[in-house]
């Protein structure tokens, strides 16, 4: 979630610039920088680690101009430094990015060969020169800009300055929210409306794929084929809340819009896509001299930890005992020093985890916990704290602390195998890369909002949904089945597939929705024999699946949501997103309050 800002203005841009960048740091950054067109010619100041070094820069070396860029980033290429630091130059082009460039590796080598030489690890400097090279060639800088966002593959948000130019900045979003501010003689570019605030609460946000050129006397916004689009203009009050629904109706909306961020944001803390490698994690927990795992948290997080559950001991052969937390302690399992624990909360303060946690450390287990808030009292009582970076979550149901959960499982998981041996660098450098397309992925699901709200219009007249999955997919359907409840107010059940023949197939009729979380995988046939058994008993089956399960299912279905194919490792991640979009809009459609549903507390600090 780096954050970023861009001022096309009417006076020296640079303390602005920090200013706006200091109201970003809840995004979290480990390093920081701005630059301006100064007398001509492109300036900048950067520096590792918090704005206050930052701010030291231009009051040493003072920068001039009223045209600006700044950024806070989060490593995801290259290690946290002034040299990886934003902005990123590349002859007359500085430029600013939020999000993962998948195929940087393959430009890079692309333009190395046209004689680019790269001064940083980071993806970013790739679209820099991209553009340079479009302006080398004769391109004028919007045509230049335009060219390279067409060879970009990725979940990005970027902001592009040109030294020729001292009345551009070109903005482009795919994935990472961005908007335009509206000023008198002057515009602006912001990664939300609350690095906006201060100069104007006129907002028009950038929709998926959009560019636009902004201007001192205005912004003109495109798509990706260089068609001009007409978006809504906003009055935004973000400058009374620190975080702000933008162009949202709820916050749970905004919310799972923002995955593409969080979960990028999340994974970079663990991974370093440049070398496909996990980055060191607290040496406080061995995974590779571990015996055993204890997992526990609740609701949503107990979800979370079963999905992590599979990987542990699929990926590193560890064993692991998953319990939901108000039930760990007082079921006595035998634990050893030779185990650990783990304990995911996003808060940190759930009463029933802390309470599990305290039993394992009082019988000398090494801590570890998975948290949002890091100055909880869970992060604080454990041997190791690793972070979930989703920000800010005002909705009560979680989305993107889920997912961000997940995000963190998967990296500790393949740690933990690499650790004990049970992969080879290869397969963990080619699991690193298919995490790296998950913000991606996500986005191109978020893509299918149209679709998934009509299929939740249907399921808003219901009294009683079935959820089924199988293997990762098991605990998806409990998830989708809680987040229904909460919402809605809809009875659901979530259940392994293969337990159908066992029970609840005696609910199953005409009026019973059946909701199947069933991507063509390994398992897939028999998830399509548990499928068969309720459409001989007339239930209504919405499958959610991908194109090759869509294709190959023989069963009717009432609809079938498709989303794009998905490496297996990242599935739970991807897959998340169409079951909490199908809770959100059954919700809306029934008039219920979405952000703070009855009876529920975002935080719950009583056992």
């Amino acid at each position: 979630m780096c954050g970023i800002i861009g001022i096309v203005g009417r006076e020296q841009v640079a303390p602005l610039l920090v200013d706006a960048l200091r109201r970003l740091e809840y995004r979290g950054y480990d390093s920081a920088g701005i630059a301006t067109i100064e007398n001509g010619q492109l300036a900048r100041r950067r520096a590792e680690g918090k704005l206050g070094n930052l701010e030291k820069r231009p009051r040493e070396e003072p920068l001039d101009g009223t045209i600006g860029i700044g950024h806070t980033r989060w490593a995801t290429h290259g290690v946290p430094n002034e040299t990886n630091a934003h902005p990123h130059f590349s002859n007359r082009v500085a430029i600013v990015h939020n999000g993962i460039i998948e195929n940087f590796a393959e430009l890079r080598s692309e333009l190395q060969a046209d004689g680019f030489e790269f001064a940083s690890q980071t993806d970013t400097e790739v679209v820099a020169h991209l553009v340079a090279r479009e302006l080398a060639r004769g391109e004028k800088p919007v045509n230049a800009a335009h060219n390279a966002l067409k060879r970009l593959r990725g979940a990005f948000a970027l902001a592009i300055m040109f030294e020729t130019d001292d009345d551009l900045i070109v903005g482009a979003r795919n994935g990472p929210p961005l908007a335009v501010g509206h000023g008198d003689g002057e515009m602006y570019l912001g990664s939300d409306a609350i690095a906006l605030a201060p100069f104007t609460d006129t907002i028009t946000y950038l929709e998926d794929g959009d560019w636009a050129v902004v201007r001192r006397g205005e912004a003109r916004i495109f798509d990706l084929d260089g068609k001009e689009m007409k978006r809504k203009t906003l009055k935004s009050n973000a400058s009374a809340f620190l975080v702000d629904k933008g162009n949202h109706r709820h916050f749970m909306e905004k919310e799972i819009h923002e995955q593409p961020e969080t979960v990028s944001h999340t994974l970079s803390n663990y991974f370093d896509f440049s070398t496909g490698k996990a980055k060191k994690l607290n040496a406080a927990i061995d995974f590779g001299a571990i015996d055993r795992l204890a997992i526990s948290a609740c609701g949503t997080a107990y979800y979370a930890g079963m999905i992590g559950k599979y990987w542990f001991e699929r990926f590193a052969r560890l064993p692991v005992d998953m319990d939901v937390a108000s039930e760990f302690r007082y079921r006595e399992m035998p634990l050893s020093a030779k185990d650990a624990a783990l304990f995911i909360t996003q808060s940190g303060e759930t009463a029933d985890t802390l309470a599990s946690l305290r039993y394992c450390k009082s019988q000398g287990l090494k801590i570890a916990s998975i948290v949002n808030v890091r100055g909880s009292t869970i992060a604080r009582e454990s041997d190791a704290v690793f972070p979930t970076l989703a920000g800010p979550e005002i909705g009560v149901a979680s989305t993107k602390a889920f997912t961000a959960q997940l995000s963190v499982l998967a990296a500790l998981a393949i740690r933990a195998a690499s650790k004990r041996g049970t992969i080879s660098a290869a397969q963990e450098k080619e699991m690193v890369r298919q995490l790296s397309e998950a913000p991606r992925l996500i986005n191109d699901v978020l893509k299918l909002d149209e679709q998934i709200q009509k299929v939740a219009k249907d399921l808003s007249t219901v009294k009683d949904v079935l959820y089924l999955g199988r293997d990762t997919n098991f605990p998806l359907a409990l998830e989708g089945a809680l987040k229904l409840k909460e919402i809605s107010y809809i009875h659901a059940e979530g259940y392994a597939a293969g337990e159908l023949k066992h029970g609840p197939i005696a609910l199953i009729d005409d009026s019973m929705p059946v909701i199947v979380i069933a991507p063509h995988d390994r398992i897939f046939e028999k998830t399509v024999s548990n499928m068969q058994e309720v459409a001989a008993r007339g239930g209504k089956i919405i499958l959610i699946t991908d194109r090759k399960g869509a294709a190959e299912s023989t069963v009717n279905t009432l609809d079938t949501i498709v989303l794009p194919d998905v490496p297996e490792l990242i599935a739970p991640i991807v897959y998340s997103v169409p079951i909490q979009l199908l809770a959100y809009h059954t919700a809306v459609a029934m008039g219920t309050d979405v952000d703070q549903p009855r009876n529920l507390a975002k935080s719950v600090t009583v056992e």
